[in-house]
């Protein structure tokens, strides 16, 4: 399988060049990318030591690197465009465009995709993360009534980290509560969820999968048997289509885009800008 270097570059945390750039390295099959993330490059000094080091890598690997910038400032981005990689800049191609349409000059101000440049949205993240952690598990039940949506389903399903996603994201107050196997087996909604439905949405998995997941945890015993999980899963998916709820398979799915067609199907408003 062919192999080549990406280095991901930014003045600032180098998250929008990793976003972006890993979206479209998805669309190419039977090519390993061996990702390379240098943040904070806030110098042409910086810029220069990238530069050298990409031009390394291509003499190493006898192929050009491919190199995703997201740099406000051309200076810091004239020595990498130098360089012997194929610099691939989201600023650059997005920049001019816009402020020829709008008619105004940008900023070029540092820090303002992921920075505290809003306030308000930062601190929404910051309270919907602790209301997450608080409400892991089926813990903080009482605190329902603040939440913007409640995720339930089998142990294991991807409750918590969508759950923390969507808090770290958006800012959306997601409390997750498991179904256990009493609940299961008397197929009734949990009495903690009943006059929550409105805010339920279920998430389940293959069979395999939970296996594998189970496995990996905690291998030893009914948790992870073949029988075990098909009862769970049958059970629980029962129970979402007896009460109506909403539900998503999370196999084949990332945590983005899980949490994407829940705020899509249920409406849930963002508290925060991502």
């Amino acid at each position: 399988m062919a192999e080549r270097t990406v280095f991901f570059v930014s003045d600032r945390t180098g998250v929008t060049a990793e976003t972006l750039g890993h979206s479209l390295l998805t669309q190419f099959d039977g090519i390993t990318f061996v990702p390379i993330t240098v943040p904070f490059v806030d110098s042409v000094e910086k810029a220069v030591q990238v530069a050298r080091r990409i031009d390394w890598e291509a003499e190493r690997t006898g192929c050009r690197p491919i190199v995703f910038t997201s740099f406000v400032h051309n200076a810091n981005r004239a020595p990498l465009l130098r360089s012997r990689g194929l610099v691939l800049d989201y600023f650059a191609e997005f920049l001019a465009p816009l402020e020829e349409e709008l008619g105004v000059q940008s900023s070029h101000t540092l820090g303002r995709t992921h920075g505290m440049s809003d306030a308000s949205s930062y601190n929404s993240r910051i309270d919907a993360t602790h209301f997450a952690m608080d409400s892991d598990d089926g813990h903080g039940i009482i605190h329902y009534d603040e939440a913007d949506l409640i995720l339930t389903g089998v142990s294991r399903s991807g409750k918590t980290p969508t759950c923390l996603y969507l808090a770290l994201q958006y800012g959306v107050f997601a409390a997750n509560y498991p179904l256990t196997e009493n609940d299961m087996e008397s197929g009734r909604l949990p009495k903690p969820l009943l006059e929550h439905r409105p805010k339920l949405y279920g998430l389940t998995i293959s069979v395999d999968r939970l296996i594998q997941i189970r496995r990996e945890r905690r291998p030893d015993g009914s948790y992870s048997s073949s029988r075990q999980v098909r009862f769970e899963l049958r059970s629980a998916e029962r129970m979402f289509r007896q009460h109506g709820i909403s539900y998503i398979d999370t196999t084949h799915r990332s945590i983005e885009e899980i949490s994407s067609t829940i705020l899509s199907e249920t409406g849930v408003k963002r508290r925060a800008s991502p």
